[in-house]
């Protein structure tokens, strides 16, 4: 090739690795690469902060099963983008992030935004370098790209120096032939079948068996065997939050509205990509019965057993593979509850039949005239409005949800019927990624949809007004790219909770705050650390960027925003005014811990 830039380099190995897609913020010196990838047909989407930018990127990888790609500037744009990097670490979601740093001439002169971030992100990545040359590019890119894709995947990082990116190649210089540096997906391993005979006999044996589907199946593209599994022995499962959809919530065997129950009395418990965190309590009483026989199948052996110091059985393997050998191996052999003793079919039906009658007088309550609509209100009118324009089992909304209430509540009222379709705070909770979510999801399932002739999925986000502030700005990213999703701020003018049912009671709390009037015995005077400003109107934001923006109370102002903000080709921001929740307690409801919740 003739003499080529740092910048085309890093651009080509990009391409010829096969990256469609680069999430960022440009900089001095990192434009020259997004100019560069845009030239060769590289889809650059251009964030307003590297955390959201970083989010996106991770979860890309989660939904499309190759790594995405982050690019950033050094110093304090690898600060903001280490948001992503924890969680894509915390969620194994696999990132490539390149950013760039200082000239190699002038480290440690206190050189422009320079940072060493090599040694800064080595602990919190598979796989860190700095590039020394241009002809050391190519592999660098190449071994971070398949680093954080192989085995359990997570984030890696490539550091780039101004000179380098800037610098021009000797004469003669080649890259690598596309077919040569092209990285095949992972390989998958079967489980050992000497263990995979053990799980048979402890599944065959149980009285209260349970199967839990985490969203390491959904990445593991495990759907078909694990519903060939289901189906073949008819064990009532439990998706995790991000593992819903790769068994339909629909299924008669999902027991996720008997979730507590069913952790609490099942007897042998198969986990498919699930890890015994803070999600599923840990694998330990109370929450899971103490005599419990935990079969662990994961990608990661350091994982199995980690936790559950009871675990019977841990199996490492690929998670389709491992569940295609038990639907095998357990070909002859169907869980009949009938058969046993334990009671547990019954006391899941009447576990389920009371929870699911409670969350269905709460949906249906109307509601009272002058009175705020309730969560439950508001998400029901939600659902059946989007059911009524998108069947369910067409599959064709992903939803993006983040937020304490908003997320906690919404999670059992959407169901899912297809995996990856749900995505939310994830293993690290983390607030702040919905935006950048949504952008991914766009990219992920819409990128050249048209042209290929399928239905474009409708991205649909539910964001607490806390969590939407986060990365509120990115709703100019998805106006400039005319990413048409539906996004609904649930608004209580506070995180948790609101302070007040009027603004003129809000505003006498803010003059007392302002004042510096707040000693009290009973904490209600002034703003509180979780309070908002009183009912804030972000759907002007939308507006402002040439979307469309409402600003609901009622039950027909929410069914219409629905109807009209499906059908909108740009972005649309509803802005729904729930009940503040005044008084009501600040509860974890993954926390073992039984002391008393603070109110405030």
């Amino acid at each position: 090739m003739a003499e080529a830039t740092g910048a085309q380099i890093i651009a080509r190995s990009l391409r010829d690795l096969g990256v469609t897609a680069i999430f960022g913020i440009v900089g001095i010196p990192v434009v020259e690469i997004a100019e560069e990838a845009i030239n060769l047909g590289i889809r650059f989407v251009a964030f307003r902060n590297e955390q959201a930018c970083s989010y996106a990127a991770s979860v890309y990888g989660y939904m499309t099963g190759r790594p995405g790609v982050c690019l950033v500037v050094g110093g304090p744009g690898v600060l903001h983008a280490m948001a992503g990097i924890g969680n894509a670490s915390a969620n194994n979601f696999p990132l490539l992030v390149l950013a760039g740093s200082a000239e190699t001439t002038v480290v440690t002169k206190g050189a422009f935004q320079e940072m060493d971030a090599v040694s800064l992100l080595t602990p919190h990545t598979k796989f860190a370098v700095r590039t020394s040359s241009l002809d050391f590019i190519p592999g660098a890119i190449k071994n971070a790209y398949r680093t954080c894709w192989y085995g359990r995947a997570g984030p890696t990082f490539v550091d780039l120096p101004a000179d380098i990116i800037q610098g021009k190649s000797a004469p003669g210089f080649r890259l690598p032939a596309p077919e040569n540096i092209l990285i095949p997906s992972p390989p998958k391993a079967s489980g050992d079948p000497a263990l995979i005979f053990k799980a048979v006999q402890l599944l065959r044996s149980a009285r209260a068996p349970l199967l839990i589907i985490g969203k390491g199946a959904a990445y593991a593209r495990a759907e078909a065997s694990i519903n060939r599994l289901v189906e073949q022995t008819q064990i009532p499962f439990l998706p995790t939050p991000m593992g819903k959809g790769v068994v339909s919530d629909s299924h008669p065997l999902n027991v996720s509205s008997a979730r507590s129950t069913a952790l609490k009395h099942a007897d042998v418990v198969l986990v498919l990509g699930a890890r015994l965190n803070w999600i599923l309590h840990f694998g330990e009483p109370p929450k899971w019965s103490p005599s419990a026989k935990i079969i662990q199948v994961d990608i990661c052996a350091e994982e199995i057993g980690r936790n559950a110091s009871s675990a019977e059985l841990g199996i490492l393997g690929d998670i389709e593979r491992v569940a295609d050998q038990l639907a095998t191996s357990l070909a002859n052999w169907r869980y009949d509850p009938s058969g046993t003793e334990s009671g547990f079919a019954t006391q899941l039906a009447e576990s389920a039949k009371k929870n699911e009658a409670k969350a269905l007088k709460a949906a249906l309550t109307p509601t009272p005239p002058n009175a705020p609509l309730t969560y439950q209100r508001a998400y029901h009118i939600i659902k059946s409005t989007l059911n009524t324009l998108s069947p369910l089992e067409d599959g064709n909304i992903v939803y993006v949800s983040e937020g304490a209430n908003t997320m906690d509540i919404s999670r059992s009222i959407f169901p899912l019927h297809h995996p990856r379709q749900r995505l939310d705070a994830g293993t690290y909770a983390t607030m702040g990624v919905g935006m950048g979510y949504i952008v991914a999801a766009h990219e992920a399932y819409n990128a050249g949809v048209a042209n290929a002739g399928s239905t474009p999925k409708k991205i649909v986000a539910l964001e607490g007004d806390s969590a939407f502030g986060f990365s509120a700005m990115e709703i100019e990213t998805l106006a400039r790219y005319r990413i048409p999703a539906l996004i609904y701020v649930i608004n209580n003018s506070g995180i948790y909770h609101g302070d007040t049912t009027t603004e003129d009671a809000w505003k006498g709390l803010q003059s007392q705050t302002l004042a510096n009037d707040t000693k009290s015995a009973d904490g209600k005077k002034g703003l509180r650390s979780t309070s908002l400003l009183y009912e804030t109107r972000y759907e002007m934001m939308s507006t402002m960027c040439g979307g469309k923006g409402y600003f609901v109370r009622t039950e027909e102002e929410l069914e219409k925003a629905t109807r009209e903000g499906f059908h909108s080709d740009t972005v649309t921001l509803v802005n729904v005014v729930v009940e503040p929740g005044i008084g009501k307690s600040i509860g974890f409801a993954w926390q073992n811990a039984k002391e008393a919740k603070p109110r405030l």
